[in-house]
């Protein structure tokens, strides 16, 4: 029987977990409170980036400062500059914004009640807010960037500053304060940097408390393992395992960290794959560093190998296989997809050629030791790069379709070689090692549809996505659908956030969305089972990976660096 999930506990935690990395941190010695402003970061790697639409990464905290258990958590739409408790009443001011890239500053003054946790937004109209000071309980003194950087070049250094008055500042409401307000004089502005002094402040009260404070920040996949471990990759983390008891047993660092996790068919390791930032080259375009993708033992962390790559990739698993398909989106030619395993590696055949797949000798184990780097980026398995088939270009919008408990490989393909973009087909690697297509991603030939995550399920799939438009992505555009191998639409559910990940049981679809929300589906209909929004000791936070576990408990890894076990079944 499905219930409404329970956390049975939580691996990762620590104080001040849900903001992420900080940028602000400020005392209020009247109230014993702590804000802290932080990011727990975007949804988007090199290889997937279908989670990223209404998503906002910054957050506002306020915390006891006795017990450092979160009060209030607000989903803030602009990073936090500056922030200031009310001197008498309980009112936490938060100035906010960033420059839009191209002529505007945008932002928001934020009135945070600390007695009912009710949010406004104060100004009229948008704009970035750099600093607030209170002077005096009625008198909030503000410094705004200017409204734009129209034929001003010196705008990134300036600003406006003006004081702004209120009987009671309790009882202001939404855009209750008007531009007319806000007029002043420009004059130089400072923009400070406040990240190294939070940092400081939050470690030094995590000690006072007698709590080890670390940033940890977006788990991108979760594993649980038959022995009852549970595998994690995550920011600055290529790979992490936790025993039964709640302690951690080794972790494999990394400069970037982990995003994908794929067990290896021998069953005593993994393979994990360690994004890398995009970069401009010396043509000043942008380009994708090669993954530091790695196989990694499971009993020690031990580096086993490391592959040796010329760009970015996304690791796409199923019947005992791994493809490696390249996904530098900024390439317009054909991707190649090559297969590995433990003893042999293998060319994915051309589509529907009836030809075998040639084997090529096994990469070989560096004898690395446990959590360490064996060898520079440059150093490991070289893959072969002769006679690969096309399969069309990738691009972290339309092509990620990872699939859980997959037999066999499956892959999004274009069929239009100069906009692999369009007219998307679900294909999967047959035994044989050629390609071979099942239907169209889209079911309605008017829509276009992004890829997502998916799981095989019944002699057919379940995988979410979301439905293209100009104006962004619109209510119910978001969907989970189930269908057969012959591409006949079974169910479909509806939403208006897009999906961060999904899995499946024995008669359940869990799902959770970047709104927060984490949803049970009827696997034979749709419908739905239970719907909740996701919450750590009543504080809100978001799945960003999910997976059912062979004992049939739920792994959610969460933005904030968490990983919690869910009881989903009585």
């Amino acid at each position: 029987m499905t219930v409404m999930p329970l956390v049975r506990r939580v691996l990762g935690d620590g104080p001040f977990a849900e903001t992420g990395r900080p940028s602000l941190a400020v005392v209020d010695g009247r109230s014993r409170r702590i804000a802290v402003a932080g990011d727990v970061g975007r949804l988007q790697w090199s290889g997937s980036g279908t989670a990223e639409s209404r998503w906002t990464g910054d957050r506002i905290g306020v915390y006891d400062r006795d017990t450092l258990r979160c009060e209030h958590l607000v989903r803030s739409r602009y990073p936090a500059h500056s922030a200031a408790f009310h001197p008498t009443l309980p009112l936490l001011a938060v100035g906010t914004g960033s420059y839009d890239g191209g002529y505007a500053f945008e932002g928001e003054l934020l009135l945070l009640r600390l007695d009912s946790g009710t949010v406004v937004s104060a100004l009229r109209y948008e704009r970035e807010v750099l600093g607030v000071e209170w002077c005096g309980p009625t008198r909030l003194r503000l410094v705004l960037a200017p409204c734009d950087d129209w034929e001003n070049d010196d705008a990134h250094e300036q600003g406006h500053e003006v004081v702004v008055s209120r009987d009671d500042w309790g009882a202001v409401g939404p855009r209750a304060i008007e531009p007319e307000e806000l007029a002043a004089p420009v004059r130089p502005a400072a923009r400070p940097d406040h990240r190294a002094e939070a940092r400081g402040l939050l470690a030094d009260l995590a000690a006072v408390a007698g709590r080890p404070w670390s940033t940890r920040r977006r788990v991108w996949a979760v594993e649980g393992l038959e022995d009852g471990r549970v595998l994690a990759a995550l920011d600055g983390v290529l790979a992490e395992s936790w025993l039964p008891s709640g302690e951690r047993e080794w972790v494999v660092e990394d400069d970037e960290g982990g995003r994908q996790l794929v067990p290896a068919s021998d069953g005593a390791s993994v393979w994990t794959n360690g994004d890398r930032r995009m970069r401009r080259g010396d043509g000043g375009a942008w380009q994708c560093p090669a993954p530091r993708i790695a196989r990694v033992a499971l009993d020690t962390g031990q580096v086993l190998e490391t592959l040796s790559l010329a760009e970015s990739a996304v690791l796409v698993a199923g019947g005992g296989r791994v493809l490696l398909r390249p996904s530098d989106h900024t390439r317009r030619r054909g991707e190649r997809l090559t297969m590995f395993g433990l003893t042999d590696r293998v060319e994915a055949a051309p589509e529907s050629d009836g030809s075998g797949a040639s084997r090529r000798p096994s990469p070989q184990s560096d004898g690395s030791e446990a959590g360490k780097d064996p060898c520079p980026e440059s150093a490991g398995v070289e893959p072969s790069a002769d006679s690969f088939p096309e399969v069309g270009g990738f691009d972290l919008f339309n092509h990620p379709f990872p699939v859980s408990r997959a037999s066999r490989p499956y892959v999004l393909v274009g069929t239009k070689p100069d906009a692999p973009h369009r007219d998307k087909w679900i294909v999967a690697l047959a035994s044989d090692g050629t390609v071979r297509r099942l239907f169209p991603l889209s079911w309605a030939p008017q829509e276009h549809h992004f890829g997502g995550p998916a799981a095989e399920f019944g002699q057919g799939l379940v995988y979410a996505g979301a439905v293209h438009d100009g104006a962004g992505l619109q209510p119910d555009g978001a969907y989970v659908v189930r269908r057969s191998l012959d591409g006949t639409v079974r169910w479909q559910h509806r939403a208006d956030h897009p999906a961060t990940a999904l899995d499946v049981d024995e008669d359940t679809v869990y799902v959770a969305y970047n709104s927060g929300a984490l949803t049970a589906l009827d696997a034979d209909d749709g419908t739905v089972r239970w719907h909740t929004e996701l919450a750590v000791d009543g504080t809100p936070t978001t799945a960003l990976s999910l997976a059912v576990t062979p004992h049939g408990s739920l792994l959610i890894g969460t933005v904030d660096g968490r990983i919690l076990e869910c009881a989903v079944r009585e």
